[in-house]
């Protein structure tokens, strides 16, 4: 039997490199060598035993690669292209997807029971890809080939943190002329800032604590940034909107201050899109809310994934409207993954994200 290295949850605290069987390809499936992949902030959290997954399941969502094997059923692909997979993979005939929302695929779920987030299943709920092969469910809902020109790096953020950062955006209902403000400016805030500017708003406020991150964030399309650990971002955003506040707030960290920052600016009738991942309750402040009477809508995405989905993000990038390279900080070969997620989980040397190769 044929066997892989892939990066292995075995209990929380511990995430090691094992040796596992390289998967069976089934009639709809493909099988991708990887190529390059990368650590998510979920990934941390499963390392931690913050998120609960199955012990001996091989980590990792956000895949670049190359066919190595297609199902019996498969039609349209070859052996050898070059391909990325969303970190969500529907498989398109579950009432959520027939709905629009593929992220929320509860038969991708269905031997766990149905939950929110069924569709994420590469390191969730089957094996994932931080590893030499992964296997691609629904290949034909979910492989996007990548186009000639465009390297590893350049797409290695359409899987989920460009895919997540850009919903957000869309979410809120940018229009032309918006103000918003984007709070936390790590990867998918990164994303949502650029995303944000590209919906056409005109005001594009990143908030953070770190420098470094701050001026990224500029790179990536913010007009303006706020260091929050020097001025109260939410005095400073009111008075650089003159009082009125903002169209979109987008919430890309996931605690009840930035969540409650972010309901603080909005102008009535405002948008609050949430990206964050929430691990307690959240409360909603009665003033901030208008004892929920302001017309505030508050909103919540997830990453969405498919094969269009991929190619549209992919025309982005391939048109230069957007640079994400700026992102990969650090590099590592699959053999040192332990110390890639050391890194990146004490998130030190101002990692953002870290480039995984086999």
């Amino acid at each position: 039997m044929p066997m892989m290295k892939a990066a292995v949850f075995v209990e929380p605290g511990r995430i090691v490199l094992d040796d596992k069987p390289v998967p069976d390809v089934g009639a709809l499936d493909a099988l991708v060598r990887i190529t390059t992949t990368t650590i998510c902030g979920t990934d941390v959290h499963i390392l931690k035993g913050e998120y609960p997954v199955a012990r001996g399941l091989t980590i990792g969502h956000e895949p670049v690669g190359v066919i190595e094997k297609l199902g019996s059923a498969v039609k349209g692909y070859r052996e050898g292209q070059r391909v990325i997979a969303g970190a969500i993979t529907p498989s398109g005939w579950s009432n959520a997807c027939q709905c629009g929302f593929c992220a929320q695929d509860g038969a991708a779920g269905a031997a766990h029971g149905w939950k929110p987030m069924g569709g994420w299943r590469f390191g969730n709920t089957i094996d994932g890809c931080q590893a030499e092969y992964v296997l691609v469910p629904d290949a034909m809902f979910n492989l996007a080939p990548v186009p000639d020109g465009l390297t590893d790096e350049q797409v290695l953020m359409c899987p989920d943190i460009m895919s997540t950062g850009f919903a957000g955006a869309e979410s809120a209902g940018i229009r032309i002329g918006d103000a918003v403000a984007v709070f936390a400016q790590g990867p998918i805030g990164l994303c949502a800032t650029a995303g944000a500017r590209l919906a056409g708003a005109s005001l594009v406020i990143g908030v953070d604590r770190l420098p470094a991150r701050l001026e990224t964030a500029q790179r990536m399309g913010a007009d303006v940034v706020i260091d929050a650990s020097r001025v109260d971002p939410v005095s400073e955003i009111l008075r650089l909107t003159g009082g009125r506040g903002v169209d979109a707030a987008i919430e890309a960290l996931g605690t009840q201050a930035t969540f409650e920052a972010a309901l603080r600016v909005l102008r009535p009738g405002g948008t609050l899109s949430s990206l964050g991942v929430y691990s307690t309750d959240l409360r909603i402040p009665l003033d901030a809310f208008a004892a929920g009477l302001g017309d505030h809508r508050i909103v919540t995405s997830l990453c969405p994934g498919g094969k269009e989905r991929m190619r549209r993000l992919m025309a982005v990038i391939e048109a230069g409207r957007v640079d994400l390279g700026a992102m990969v900080t650090h590099r590592f070969r699959l053999d040192a993954i332990e110390a890639a997620y050391e890194l990146f989980g004490h998130q030190r040397d101002g990692v953002l994200k870290v480039a995984i190769t086999p």
